[in-house]
This record gives C-alpha cells, sequence and structure tokens, in this order.
C-alpha cells in the first residue's frame, strides 16, 4: 500500500503524536477506517500509486461533523508547502501522492451524478480511475483542467508580480488563467496577460506542468518578456501588479508551487534576460 489520506472539505486529517502531525504513511489502514466507517456520507475507496506498487486508499468525509479526539485538521495547501522541502510538488513522493489524492477525492464528490441524464453514477468495472452512469451509460474521468501561469521580465531584468484578491493579504505572485476551448497555450498567456494587467508579451516559451488540485488543474508554466503597454490592474481579479527587483520582494506563494519554483528560477538567473 502507498499511503492512506483521510480528507475532510480542503483539509487533510492526521493523528497528533507528541504534538508532530502524522498523516498518509503513518496511518494504519484497518484502525482508520473503523473508525471512520459509521460516519454517514463517508467514502472509502482506493486508486493506484504513480511512484509506487499498489493503491492508495483514501477516505473522505463530509464536511459537516466533529473532528475525532486525537486528530487534527490541516489544509491540504499547507499540508504540501510544509512536506515539499523547499522543492516544486509534483506527482511523485508523500507530497504527489496526497495532491492526487486529493484531486480525484474531489472529482470523485463532484461526479456522484450523470451529466447527462443526472442519474447516479456508481465506480465503472474494471477502472479505478471512471464512473459510469447505470441508467444511460455515460462514462466520465477525472477532470483535468489545463491553466497557464507566467513570469514576465522586462529589460530591467525586473519580474512582473501581482497580487490576487484570492490570495493572503501582502502576497504577490505570477499572472494565471485558464486555457479556453480553441486558444493555444501561448494564445492563453498573452490573453491572460493583457486582460489582467493590460500589457503584451513576446518570446513566450514553455518552462515546466505541475498537477495542482485546487481546484482540478494542470499548471504548465511559462516565461516571457515584456513587450509594450503600462501595467493596469483589471480591478477584477487582480488589485495590484508591479515591476519587482531581485533585492527588493513582497510575500511569495508556498514553495511547493510551479509559481515559486519558476520566481526561484528567475531569481538563480536560470530565465531570460
Amino acid at each position: 500500500m502507498a499511503g492512506l489520506y483521510v480528507f475532510k472539505g480542503n483539509a487533510l486529517l492526521g493523528r497528533l503524536n507528541a504534538q508532530e502531525f502524522q498523516a498518509g504513511e503513518d496511518l494504519k489502514p484497518e484502525e482508520t477506517k473503523d473508525l471512520f466507517k459509521e460516519v454517514p456520507k463517508a467514502e472509502f475507496f482506493s486508486i493506484p500509486a504513480l511512484d509506487a506498487p499498489g493503491l492508495t486508499d483514501v477516505v473522505m468525509l463530509p464536511e459537516e461533523g466533529e473532528i475525532p479526539l486525537g486528530w487534527k485538521a490541516v489544509p491540504v495547501r499547507q499540508v504540501l508547502d510544509q512536506i515539499s522541502g523547499g522543492f516544486m510538488v509534483d506527482g511523485f513522493g508523500a507530497a504527489g501522492r496526497i495532491l492526487r489524492a486529493y484531486h480525484i477525492a474531489q472529482w470523485r464528490r463532484d461526479s456522484r451524478f450523470c451529466g447527462s441524464c443526472g442519474a447516479p453514477n456508481e465506480d465503472a468495472l474494471g477502472g479505478f480511475l471512471a464512473r459510469q452512469c447505470k441508467n444511460c451509460g455515460r462514462l466520465e474521468f477525472p477532470r483535468i483542467s489545463p491553466a497557464v501561469i507566467t513570469i514576465i521580465i522586462n529589460d530591467k531584468g525586473e519580474a512582473l508580480l501581482a497580487h490576487n484578491k484570492k490570495f493572503i493579504n501582502g502576497v504577490y505572485s505570477l499572472i494565471a488563467g485558464f486555457n479556453e476551448a480553441g486558444e493555444s497555450l501561448e494564445g492563453t498567456v498573452a490573453r491572460e496577460t493583457r486582460e489582467e494587467v493590460g500589457i503584451e508579451v513576446k518570446d513566450i516559451r514553455y518552462v515546466r506542468s505541475q498537477p495542482w488540485p485546487f481546484p482540478n488543474s494542470l499548471m504548465l508554466g511559462f516565461a516571457a518578456r515584456y513587450a509594450s503597454g503600462e501595467i493596469k490592474p483589471d480591478g477584477i481579479e487582480i488589485e495590484d501588479a508591479r515591476w519587482f527587483k531581485k533585492d527588493d520582494l513582497p510575500p511569495l506563494p508556498g514553495t511547493g508551487s510551479v509559481s515559486r519554483y519558476l520566481i526561484g528560477l528567475w531569481l538563480d538567473g536560470g530565465l531570460l534576460p
């Protein structure tokens, strides 16, 4: 078995042992399942691991209800930051297994009913990661939504960082947005930049991707150079955006994210100019 994870809403549950949060690799499967088997609407399932033989067990609890004595709930994003070790989380290791399990847990919650006829879905025979409508036969697979995230650098070597209304106060990150139907990824980079901060970019190039289940994204990291225009935040998503020098940075996103990875490449001189 490649771990066991218990989710409740956007949090990962784990035991408190000597004040240390223990989740996933430390939980005893049968003991944990017995603890939650009487919880109404609790769901138990297994998924194949990507980086180890066997299965990852998952318990998904309803958001209502109390947390058992001796357990703690920690937001999944916070857990990923804590165990990433300063590196970007990919699909492997403990952080990657949590990321994958959380993505599938959310998809199972959101795919309880058929999107065509509304009848209940059930697990498809012979497939770990497929749901099938028992009325019309429609198959559904985990949803993955491609989104770009871009570090933009000007001729002075400064990077454009922006504060989104959804961010914690003071935190700045990169311009990001979902890919639209009929649009290339490079087109998404240019459009999102234009819409959110009013400038044009050039020399767009792909750098690296990251699975990111908030809610169901595949983040595609890009780098681009400033071409023209004046920064003008849209006021809808972006409250503030500015050019920042390497020695004068605001609070940044967590180390486990591709946004922080791209910013780190720029700080280390690994991106143009």
